[in-house]
């Protein structure tokens, strides 16, 4: 008989604060939203905090395959772009640079890019939806 492995679940409780900002919290940890109509410059936006994610999702799928792949990194660095559509309001195209300080080779460091985008979470669900194109290249 298969056994079938438990699904992993994500939760977040997301609070006003006032007109101005919000709160999300999990796990131990907690974020200052920009949910002010007018903005501020000392949170990350709904559309910011989704490109955080997206980055996160790379680095952290980075930290993922090296170990596996014997792949070896001084550090990572991922610059992200949106481009926002207003009618109707959606990210059309979000295009994303990974900087990686290494040693590997061309071809090792092209391995690991394909980790990054077939592995990821959040890079798989913003993909089909957004015109999602980036590149990996040596700092």
């Amino acid at each position: 008989m298969e056994q079938k492995s438990a699904k992993m679940t994500f939760d977040v409780r997301s609070v006003r604060i006032d007109g101005h900002g919000s709160r999300s919290y999990c796990k131990d940890a907690e974020i200052l939203l920009d949910t002010d109509l007018a903005g501020r410059r000392d949170a990350f936006n709904p559309a910011e905090l989704l490109l955080a994610a997206l980055s996160a999702c790379m680095i952290k799928g980075i930290e993922r395959v090296t170990p596996i792949l014997g792949f070896r990194l001084r550090g990572i660095e991922v610059r992200i772009h949106g481009v926002r559509q207003d009618a109707p309001p959606l990210l059309e195209s979000v295009s994303y640079e990974i900087l990686v300080d290494t040693d590997e080779s061309d071809h090792r460091l092209e391995l690991l890019h394909e980790n990054v985008k077939k592995y990821g979470t959040v890079f798989n669900t913003v993909s089909p939806g957004t015109q999602l194109s980036g590149r990996m290249s040596r700092k």
